[in-house]
């Protein structure tokens, strides 16, 4: 069982930035990916980022590539999502996301919240324009 529970929302200009923690508890942090997830009203959840384990490989969808960052600290069992050039369009709940999996996975497998079991309560991220 993981326990996930993000922090860092709040409300921004566009073209201003957060910092986004998500500090995990339960399992061995290093030994699973990491994945961040949005949904805007009205809106399917949405897949926004995702790290492997070591924090090696680091996937981003087409939407926020060059402007959002993920980042890991094992150490401290805390993922961060650094979003800079922020939009109207980025205003969602976010949430970070575990798989029940560890070690590995094809890179497929980071962008599918199918993939992903546990879930933290999310965090309200709102820009203004």
């Amino acid at each position: 069982q993981v326990q996930l529970v993000e922090s860092g929302g709040g409300l921004v200009q566009a073209g201003g930035s957060l910092r986004l923690s998500c500090e995990a508890s339960g399992r061995v942090f290093s030994s699973y990916a990491m994945g961040w997830f949005r949904q805007a009203p009205g809106k399917e959840r949405e897949f926004v980022a995702a790290s492997t384990r070591s924090g090696g490989n680091t996937y981003f969808a087409d939407s926020v590539k060059g402007r959002f960052t993920i980042s890991r600290d094992n150490a401290k069992n805390t993922i961060y999502l650094q979003m800079n050039s922020l939009k109207p369009e980025d205003t969602a709940v976010y949430y970070c996301a575990a798989p029940i999996w560890t070690g590995e996975a094809q890179p497929s497998a980071y962008y599918s919240d199918y993939e992903y079991d546990y879930w933290g309560q999310g965090t309200q991220v709102t820009v203004s324009s």
